[in-house]
């Protein structure tokens, strides 16, 4: 091995996470003793007393301590990263985006330092290209208050947001907040909360003069990269993993987008699988709650969006661009993937995606309904309509996986009849 990277966090671990950082990095240090270089993303660190830091960052600092005692080490030190996943950005984006209006702790105006998460990549790839350990280097972009991240944030949006820091909300208070309003779990939030109780800066000074070639980006414009995953509708997950004849469901909140993930075991080639949710709309309808869908294309019309009126171009071809009801198409890839996104008018960005894929002698089908909200009414939106999901779209990919069985079924009859 010439360079090694070390990502490892217990955050997840639960109260004792800082314990299993500590043997984590013990264990490693043991177990690459002769490694020539080591590159370690740490947590940039509040002043110079250790006794004021939070749970969190005296474990990234420790976790330092101990991989740079036993080997060669590069220690990049980074502030909030700015990136779709990063629990800090995260935080950002639901707390600025469910809350139109927010009372906060004062010590939200602290001074922090984010980073674009392709500024981190950008000094991870380099530090290795540089054969060398370098030591402790603090890095990141601009100063910014809290306060301000979430303000660009609301900018960037287009969003409207008032936050009004107040004395008296403490740390755990505020965390436990972030935990009820957010997706985030409170394992994560707690620490990340107590770890902007103080301005958390650092020096980059250093990284600048080793590392010139990387200009950090401007918050606004990594906030910008951050959500253009979902602007350009790159918000699919992906489904793998036999599950025999099992039926599921899976709903998540993850990365700003609502997801419902409904899979049925259907006794059918991916061919008839692909075939029953390509031909959807147009003069055959939607399948099941057809008069709902009507109601609804009428409600759209009447907002000025297109409604049910477009139909289709052909029953059971589809190519990507063209429209399908109040649907345009995304992907259309035979036999495997259709993806669907509305146009009628909503409070955000909304998808249905379908998926038939080969698994043990059958297909599996997997159709997503995700949404993307635009603010609080966006939310309110998709948790007043989620009841009516659970028959709609239930309803929806049951009658799929029934007509590509019967299709298929038909299909070997004929065939058995023709050889006879």
């Amino acid at each position: 091995m010439d360079v090694a990277y070390y990502l490892v966090h217990a955050m997840y671990g639960g109260a004792d996470f800082a314990r299993k950082d500590r043997e984590a990095a013990q264990n490693f240090v043991a177990a690459c003793s002769e490694l020539p270089l080591l590159v370690y993303l740490g947590g940039l660190l509040p002043g110079n007393d250790e006794s004021t830091r939070s749970e969190h960052l005296r474990s990234r600092a420790e976790v330092g301590r101990i991989l740079g005692q036993g080997l060669p080490v590069t220690e990049l030190r980074a502030g909030p990263i700015i990136g779709s996943g990063s629990a800090s950005f995260e935080m950002v984006r639901y707390l600025t985006e469910r809350l139109p209006a927010m009372v906060a702790p004062r010590w939200i105006r602290n001074e922090v330092r984010p980073i674009a998460v392709r500024d981190i990549l950008s000094y991870l790839v380099q530090a290795a290209e540089r054969h060398e350990p370098l030591g402790v280097l603090d890095v990141g972009g601009e100063v910014l208050t809290f306060q301000a991240m979430m303000e660009g944030y609301a900018k960037v949006r287009g969003l409207r947001r008032l936050i009004l820091p107040v004395p008296v909300l403490a740390p755990r208070l505020a965390s436990l907040w972030v935990g009820l309003v957010t997706p985030i779990p409170n394992a994560i939030a707690v620490p990340l909360v107590k770890g902007v109780v103080q301005p958390v800066t650092g020096d980059p000074s250093r990284a600048r003069t080793e590392f010139p070639e990387v200009e950090p980006l401007s918050y606004e414009k990594a906030v910008r990269l951050a959500l253009s995953r979902i602007e350009s509708g790159a918000v699919a997950t992906r489904w793998s993993g036999a599950l025999g004849s099992r039926d599921t469901y899976e709903f998540e909140d993850r990365e700003g987008v609502l997801r419902e993930i409904r899979t049925r075991w259907v006794q059918a080639h991916p061919d008839a699988v692909f075939r029953s949710f390509s031909s959807l709309g147009g003069d055959r309808g939607w399948l099941v709650w057809n008069r709902l869908w009507w109601i609804r294309g009428i409600l759209d019309q009447l907002m000025g969006g297109p409604g049910l009126r477009r139909g289709r171009r052909h029953p059971t071809e589809l190519s990507a661009g063209e429209a399908v009801d109040f649907w345009r198409v995304e992907v259309w890839e035979p036999p495997h993937r259709l993806r669907l996104r509305a146009e009628m008018r909503v409070p955000g960005r909304a998808w249905l995606e379908w998926e038939s894929i080969p698994e043990k002698g059958g297909t599996r089908l997997v159709q997503r309904a995700l949404f993307a909200p635009s603010g609080l009414p966006g939310v309110l939106y998709w948790y007043l309509l989620f009841p009516f999901h659970r028959f709609i779209f239930s309803d929806l990919v049951d009658s799929l996986a029934r007509q590509a069985t019967e299709e298929f079924s038909t299909r070997a009859e004929e065939v058995d009849q023709g050889n006879t």
